[in-house]
């Protein structure tokens, strides 16, 4: 057996166990906040939708999928989003205007006053994603920025920002689909089994 790879694997292992405890220790209260939000959103008839690049992209369609499908909850389809996935209009944006701009002219084109936009990027200096946010924030919508350690960039764009305790792209990510998960499991819960906890969130928004 290969001692160095061995090494690789226990190291990276125990990286991401130690930013995922460090991570859920301090996020915690954030995430059910979040997921709140999340279901306020839905129960109002917003929509959730997401944008990132490369393998945050992934994510995005991902937990997309988890909202228009299901999570482990038998339960009505839920409207999420990923303005990631649409070939023709990512590289008709991009060709004609910007790849900058692939995410916030779909927003224009999609969202409404009152929906979320959830923007992926471990650096949080994505070009494409920030301007997306800051777009939605001019619209009215909702941002829930997840980033790493620092925010950066994501920070000033982000009703919400989620960041997680480490430099490492691979282990961010890995973070970032766990809270992912998180928010679809807790959604459900507002939504489908704990209504009268979500019922005095909803009276606000409508005062």
């Amino acid at each position: 057996m290969s001692e160095a790879a061995l090494k690789k694997v226990m190291n990276h292992a125990a990286a991401g166990l130690a930013a995922r405890k460090a991570f859920f220790d301090t996020k915690s209260e954030l995430i059910v906040e979040i997921s709140r939000a999340m279901a306020v959103c839905l129960a109002s008839g917003g929509k959730i939708m997401f944008c990132g690049n490369g393998g945050s992209a992934a994510d995005c369609q991902h937990l997309a999928a988890e909202l228009t499908n299901r999570f482990k909850l038998e339960r009505p389809p839920l409207p999420g989003l990923a303005l990631t996935t649409d070939t023709s209009a990512l590289t008709a944006i991009a060709n004609d205007y910007s790849f900058d701009e692939v995410f916030s002219k779909q927003l224009q084109a999609l969202g409404r006053a009152g929906d979320i936009l959830v923007g992926l990027s471990t650096s949080g200096t994505s070009s494409n994603v920030i301007r997306a946010m800051r777009e939605a924030k001019r619209m009215g919508i909702v941002t829930i920025g997840l980033s790493g350690q620092t925010g950066a960039e994501m920070t000033t764009a982000s009703d919400f920002l989620v960041t997680v305790p480490s430099n490492d792209t691979p282990v961010i990510q890995e973070i970032h689909i766990a809270a992912g998960h998180m928010m679809c499991h807790l959604v459900d819960h507002f939504l489908f089994e704990a209504v009268s906890e979500l019922t005095p969130f909803l009276t606000e928004q409508k005062e």
